[in-house]
């Protein structure tokens, strides 16, 4: 509450109408609090994993299975309207292949076809085949440097997410982030808001003192369920999806000589960095 010399001010100031004074003031001093932590999603977010990575890797694991299933780019548009891989080859036989009669039982086939899958997409990054999307290997690094608490929020199985950071970024890159919450560490995926209270409690946090980025509308979802802000990078496949929700919507993060371009929102910026965050973040 305002303090003894506060009140005086306000005296001082020609004695505004004491509800008038007192939003004045919890506005001058809220804007004051910074920014706490920062929550990213990653594919499709982090770097374009969807369409050069995932899609590729099942392809490849289809391939080696003797399947001939082959998922294009548009299928795989579609595709993406499930959360989660396991889930994805499930409801492609439901709605492609009704009549698969797999070699095994049917959750023990999808567990080592995604299990392959994973391998593969695995070894598309260690080729050096999926790069991170501009800005955020900067952003990170302005995060780290401000002293913001870092965590991940995905559906992405941990093994995928640590190979990425470590191939992208640094061998040690996933001590960056204090809580990477990824794959089944949920029950309930994406737009579940699970994923995102998992990382608030796991940090002692409270949604208002953090900011997400996210790249879908499922992710803006489970976020805003949350209660959490988010800042939206959109890619080929979320571009049309509804981010009404979204503090800014963006095509990328951004860099100095490779400005985005705002999509909804405000921002009198060419890049997201931790000042335009912060400004996002108090309003």
């Amino acid at each position: 509450m305002p303090r003894d010399r506060e009140w005086k001010q306000r005296s001082a100031s020609g004695n505004l109408p004491l509800t008038a004074w007192l939003a004045k003031y919890w506005s001058n001093h809220l804007a004051s609090i910074p920014i706490r932590t920062l929550i990213f999603d990653v594919d499709g977010t982090m770097a374009d994993t969807e369409r050069d990575g995932h899609r590729v890797a099942f392809n490849r694991a289809f391939a080696v299975a003797g399947l001939d299933w082959q998922w294009s780019t548009s299928l795989y548009g579609e595709l993406l309207t499930v959360t989660g891989g396991k889930e994805r080859i499930r409801y492609y036989l439901n709605q492609y292949k009704p009549n698969f009669d797999p070699p095994v039982d049917l959750d023990s086939f999808i567990a080592q076809l995604h299990a392959a899958k994973t391998k593969y997409y695995q070894q598309l990054l260690v080729e050096g085949n999926i790069p991170l999307r501009p800005g955020v290997e900067r952003l990170l690094s302005e995060a780290r440097t401000a002293g913001l608490r870092l965590a991940i929020a995905t559906t992405s199985s941990l093994s995928n997410v640590t190979a990425l950071l470590e191939t992208t970024l640094a061998p040690d890159a996933a001590a960056w982030f204090e809580v990477i919450a990824a794959g089944d560490i949920v029950p309930a995926k994406k737009p579940a808001p699970d994923v995102y209270h998992y990382v608030l409690d796991q940090m002692g946090l409270a949604a208002k003192d953090c900011l997400a980025i996210e790249d879908s509308h499922h992710g803006l979802r489970a976020a805003s369920q949350a209660g959490v802000k988010t800042v939206v990078t959109v890619n080929e496949y979320t571009q049309d999806q509804d981010f009404s929700e979204a503090v800014l919507v963006i095509d990328h993060l951004g860099e100095p000589d490779q400005p985005f371009t705002v999509l909804a929102g405000a921002a009198k910026a060419k890049y997201l960095d931790v000042a335009l965050l912060q400004r996002l973040y108090d309003h």
